[in-house]
Parts: structure tokens; sequence; C-alpha cells
């Protein structure tokens, strides 16, 4: 009757370590992967601009993981994004007003900062890499969620969403011009870079 006893209780902590061992073992490798995902972004920045110190690569990388896991977008987009917007250049200033590595306008920015609890003060704001890559994350994701086609959320990035609106609609979701561009730098990426 003893031996029995302890047979079901070394069964029932047997269950219980399990319990939690192996949820514990997965998100341990859920770290280790996201933290391997970061260093690789970090890696194809530095590729692309090697004269970002390696603090503003850390925090580019982060938020740019975060930022993209979190609205649902690729962060190899995203790199793309980057790639044909600034060219990595985190001070990049195009000559319509757009500014930093999605390049953001600041009317924009402005409007989108009070909505996600970003401070606005001024063009300082977006200056900053990480409001940049916050702004623009979240305005690709909305494009994406009303367009629902990654051509015209593209293009509607690019020119505008009202402007985008004027065009016919076989240039809408056409994949020429800058949303060619994108999602040919996105293919170069997802063959070096790892899954989200």
């Amino acid at each position: 009757m003893i031996t029995w006893y302890r047979a079901r209780f070394a069964a029932f902590f047997i269950m219980v370590i399990l319990c939690f061992t192996i949820p514990a073992a997965a998100f341990y490798t859920s770290l280790q992967k996201q933290k391997n995902i970061k260093y690789q972004i970090a890696l194809h920045i530095k590729n692309e601009n090697t004269q970002l110190e390696e603090n503003i690569l850390k925090a580019i990388s982060h938020t740019l993981y975060e930022e993209s896991r979190d609205n649902g977008i690729d962060y190899r987009l995203v790199l793309a994004l980057m790639k044909i917007e600034s060219n990595f250049q985190h001070d990049a200033v195009s000559p319509m007003g757009a500014r930093g590595l999605l390049q953001i306008k600041p009317s924009l920015a402005k409007f989108m900062a009070g909505d996600m609890g970003i401070a606005w003060k001024g063009n300082t704001t977006i200056d900053d890499p990480n409001n940049n890559i916050k702004i623009g994350v979240r305005f690709l994701s909305q494009l994406v969620e009303s367009f629902s086609n990654i051509n015209s959320a593209l293009r509607a990035y690019n020119i505008g969403p009202v402007r985008i609106k004027e065009l016919p609609r076989e240039k809408m979701v056409s994949p020429g011009g800058f949303p060619g561009l994108v999602l040919d730098e996105y293919n170069k990426n997802t063959a070096v870079l790892p899954d989200p």
C-alpha cells in the first residue's frame, strides 16, 4: 500500500515538474530566437551603415523588432522600407521634409505621436530613431490594414493615403515604382534573415 502511494506521488511530482519545465524551456527558446533576430538586424544595418555606434544599432534593432512584432509587420519588410527610404541614415531629411530612418513627415508624426503617447517636441521627436521607427511601423501597419494590399499600402506610405485614392485602380495596386523597390529589397532580406 505504501509503495503504491509513493509511486503515485512520484508520478504526480514528475508531472508538476514537466508542467513548469516545458513552458520554461519554450519561453527560453523564444527569448533566444528574439535575441538572435535582434542581433541579425543590428548586423544587417551595420553592414549598410558602418557609421552608427554600437549602442544606437542595438536600440534600433530592439525597437524595430518589437514594434514590427507588436504591429503584425514582418521586420524584414521594415528593414527594406528603411533601405529604400533613407539608406539607413537616421539623420536623413528629404526635399519634402520627411525625416529619419523611415522618412516620416512632421505633420504625420505630430498627429500620430499624440495617439501613441509620444511627447511631441517638434522635429527632434522624429529625429530620434526609436520614435521614428515606432511611428513609421504603426503607420505602415495602419496602411496595410486599410488597403489590404501590400503594393497599395507601400504606395500610400510613399505618396500619402489621400493622394493614392486619386490614382487609377491599376496604378494603385501596381508593384512598379516605389512598392517594387521595397519588395525587391524585402525579397533579398527574406533570403538572408531569419523568419520572425
